[in-house]
C-alpha cells in the first residue's frame, strides 16, 4: 500500500454474502462506497435521509450492476427516534450484519438544533452514529469478519470537544463545531476499538478519512465564506468521490486491516492519494477524552453498548 502500488477498488475481495450498512449512501462518498461494494457482490443497505434520492441512487447502481443487491432505508442521523426506528427495521429483516460504514455527515451549517435539542453537527456526525453502532452491535458480532468503519477527517486534528458547551449556546462557529464533530468521530472509533478489544469481541473498529474530496458536503449546508471557499475556490484541488472513498473501502474490506487503525490518503497533507495508514491526533487517542465522550454520548442518546465476546450472543440494545 505505497505510492508505487496504490490500492484500487479492483483489489476489493469478493464480498458475496456479506451485508453492509452505508450511511449517507445516496451521494458523494457514501454512494461511491455503496457502488464499489455492490460491484464486488456485497448486499448493501443504503441508509439515507431522503428516500427518493436513495431510490435514485439504487437505480443508478442497478443500471451499472444489474445483479446488484441493494435496498433503501430511511435514516435521519440527527433524529435519535429515526435511528432507533431504522435499527428496529434492520433487526427485523437481518439476523446479522458484516460491516457498518458510518459515513454520513453535515458540514458547517448555521447553528441549529436536532430533534432532541443537540447541536446539529454533533448530533448527525457523532451522536447518531454512536447510537446506530450500539443498536446494531450484536448483529455485527454475528457477522463474518465484522467491522465498524467510522469516517473522520483531517480536520479532527484541529478540533476541540467543548464538554461544557456541546450545543454551542455560549458561542458557535460553523467550522469549529464541524471540527469538533470530526474529532468526536475519531475519539469514538478509537475508544470503540479499545472496548471491543477488552471484551474479546470479533468486531473491529477502524477509522478512515477521505482527504479533500468534492462532494455536496461542502455546498449543501455551509453558507458565506465557508461555502465559497470549499464549494467553489478550492474545488479544482479536490478528489472525485470514487477516489476519496478508497480509504473507507480499504478499511471495510482489506484482509490486512486491524482494529484501531486509521486509513487515509497517502499524498501530501493526506489530502489526496491512495489509502495508507495514518496517525490519529494525541487528543483523539486520549484515554481520558475517550472515556468522557463515551459517557456523555451514552447519556445523550440513552444507548448503552452490550459488548459480546466471540461466539457469545447478546440481546442487543433496542
Amino acid at each position: 500500500m505505497t505510492q508505487k502500488q496504490r490500492w484500487t477498488t479492483e483489489q476489493i475481495p469478493d464480498q458475496t454474502g456479506r451485508v453492509f450498512v452505508v450511511t449517507g449512501a445516496n451521494s458523494g462518498l457514501g454512494l461511491a462506497t455503496a457502488r464499489a461494494l455492490a460491484r464486488r457482490g456485497g448486499q448493501v443497505i443504503l441508509a439515507v435521509r431522503d428516500v427518493e434520492k436513495g431510490r435514485a441512487a439504487a437505480a443508478r447502481i442497478a443500471t451499472e450492476q444489474p445483479d446488484a443487491h441493494v435496498e433503501v432505508r430511511r435514516l435521519d442521523l440527527a433524529d435519535l427516534d429515526s435511528v432507533r426506528a431504522f435499527a428496529l427495521r434492520v433487526r427485523a429483516d437481518h439476523a446479522r450484519l458484516d460491516v457498518l460504514v458510518n459515513n454520513a455527515g453535515v458540514m458547517a451549517p448555521p447553528r441549529s438544533l436536532s430533534a432532541q435539542g443537540h447541536e446539529l453537527q454533533f448530533a448527525c456526525n457523532h451522536l447518531g452514529h454512536f447510537a446506530l453502532t450500539g443498536l446494531l452491535l450484536d448483529l455485527l458480532a454475528a457477522g463474518r469478519d465484522p467491522r465498524v468503519v467510522t469516517v473522520s477527517s483531517v480536520n479532527h486534528r484541529k478540533g476541540r470537544i467543548r464538554f461544557d458547551d456541546l450545543a454551542g449556546e455560549r458561542g458557535y462557529s460553523p467550522m469549529a463545531f464541524y471540527d469538533q464533530s470530526k474529532l468526536a468521530n475519531a475519539v469514538f472509533g478509537h475508544e470503540l476499538h479499545r472496548r471491543l478489544t477488552e471484551a474479546g469481541s470479533p468486531v473491529r473498529s477502524v477509522l478512515a478519512h477521505p482527504g479533500y474530496t468534492a462532494t455536496n458536503l461542502q455546498t449543501s449546508a455551509p453558507v458565506g465564506l465557508v461555502k465559497l471557499l470549499f464549494g467553489r475556490i478550492l474545488t479544482p484541488l479536490a478528489q472525485r468521490p470514487d477516489r476519496g472513498a478508497l480509504p473507507q473501502l480499504y478499511a471495510a474490506t482489506a484482509p490486512d486491516v486491524r482494529g484501531g487503525e486509521f486509513i487515509g490518503p497517502d499524498g501530501m497533507g493526506e489530502l489526496r492519494g491512495g489509502p495508507t495508514r495514518v496517525e490519529l491526533s494525541a487528543e483523539a487517542a486520549s484515554a481520558e477524552t475517550g472515556r468522557r465522550l463515551w459517557e456523555v454520548s451514552e447519556q445523550l442518546t440513552d444507548v448503552w453498548f452490550a459488548f459480546a465476546a466471540a461466539g457469545v450472543p447478546t440481546g442487543g440494545n433496542d
